[in-house]
């Protein structure tokens, strides 16, 4: 088969990969997000995943950015790496995916074959997915068009485990395409691939791998609840017991992007779909969610103690994004912060250095321009994102802009001489 692959969706684990396969295959990355793939067309990706050079590569290497389904009717290959979110009731929204399978079955033709990426819970692909292709395209499923599952392991603004340095997961519908699929990604995955014995063991295997980590972050959190109330140092305690071989050194904080505060609801909502309760898996999303609430309070109660008066009272909270020094703001647990203690009354300005300043008005915050550089005094400091920027300031640089005794929160451990951190 001469291979054209159609990437669905550019964003942080779209884009990426699409880059990695122009450099081999003829390759049309399409996104219904217009102003995106104007964007990407003059060059620039603002989820800082690509360079310039690496944007302008693509499109030399014969790459279409397109949200023209024409551009896209003679591609034999279809990866779909579209978001997979969840509701306000944590229920897993499947729309992206459906508008995704629907747009592929208007073009999908003979022995076409449409691999998901996409975080799902285990029978997604095969019981959501192809129904819909089918529907759409007249055509059957292992007969007429096939499917693969390769589950997308994108680090957000980690630029040493990029697309092909991170192992991959393949799978296909039969035994025959899941090697087709295999040596797809095998040919620009150096890291290597794991080849799946079906596509519901690779699509469970990419939802407990974030479940994993949301369960043993947990234990941290909750671990840092209990000896925060005995004025024990939570890092001091891991340190040491990090002395011991085996114990898997996890730190505090806040859990939020686009994988390990939303993919376990995707695994327990079908879970009690089935009938089973997965207790341990929704305790540690509450502890891990519970996390927001627990610093503003305890930022409010320092405040108190110190004699200022919280109504009015003007607090920055440092660092917006999930994560540190990248843009990506999804799911981001600073949110909870900033709505708790906007309850209490307090005024709330946001330095965030990483967020482009035309992205900054679709967010309804007062963002500040860099604070150390200015004359206003805040009533306390609150880091909540560990950015590289932040960990060049100096206890002075903190001291010069606070008001009043010092409450300075540090949520990632960044700060030289914090009134608390977690």
């Amino acid at each position: 088969m001469n291979k054209k692959i159609c990437i669905i969706g550019l964003g942080y684990v779209g884009l990426p990969l699409a880059h990695a396969f122009s450099k081999k295959y003829q390759v049309v990355g399409f996104d219904i997000n217009k102003p995106r793939i104007d964007e990407l067309s003059s060059g620039f990706d603002r989820t800082l995943e690509l360079t310039t050079e690496e944007v302008n590569e693509s499109i030399k290497n014969g790459m279409i950015y397109s949200t023209n389904i024409d551009d896209i009717k003679d591609s034999n290959i279809y990866i779909v790496t579209v978001p997979t979110p969840i509701d306000s009731s944590n229920r897993p929204d499947l729309t992206p995916l459906i508008k995704s399978s629907q747009t592929i079955g208007k073009v999908l033709k003979k022995d076409d074959i449409v691999i998901y990426e996409s975080t799902v819970y285990p029978g997604v692909t095969e019981e959501v997915c192809v129904p819909e292709l089918e529907k759409v395209s007249g055509m059957t499923f292992n007969k007429d068009f096939f499917c693969g599952y390769s589950p997308e392991r994108i680090n957000p603004g980690d630029k040493e485990h990029t697309v092909t340095k991170i192992l991959k997961i393949t799978s296909g519908s039969t035994s025959e395409i899941a090697t087709v699929v295999d040596d797809l990604y095998k040919s620009i995955i150096t890291a290597g691939t794991h080849k799946a014995s079906s596509i519901k063991v690779a699509e469970a295997a990419k939802v407990i791998e974030n479940t994993q980590r949301d369960v043993n972050i947990a234990l941290i959190n909750e671990l840092a609840l209990i000896f925060d109330t005995m004025n024990i140092d939570t890092n001091d305690v891991i340190e040491a017991a990090a002395t011991k071989w085996n114990f898997i050194k996890l730190k505090p904080g806040l859990v939020g992007g686009h994988c390990i505060g939303v993919d376990p609801y995707y695994l327990t909502y079908k879970s009690e779909e089935l009938g089973y309760k997965p207790n341990l898996i929704l305790s540690a999303r509450q502890i891990n969610n519970g996390m927001g609430k627990y610093i503003a309070e305890k930022t409010i109660k320092l405040m108190i103690k110190a004699g200022k008066i919280i109504k009015d009272s003007n607090i920055l909270v440092m660092g917006l994004t999930f994560k540190e020094n990248c843009p990506d703001i999804r799911n981001t647990k600073v949110v909870d912060i900033i709505s708790e203690l906007k309850d209490y009354g307090a005024n709330i300005d946001i330095y965030e250095p990483w967020i482009d300043e035309k992205d900054k008005g679709y967010y309804n915050y007062n963002f500040v321009k860099n604070p150390f550089e200015n004359l206003k005094k805040y009533d306390s400091i609150l880091v909540a994102v560990g950015h590289d920027k932040f960990k060049s300031l100096t206890q002075n640089e903190y001291d010069n802009i606070i008001n009043g005794e010092k409450i300075i929160i540090d949520v990632k451990g960044i700060v030289p001489n914090p009134s608390w951190k977690l």
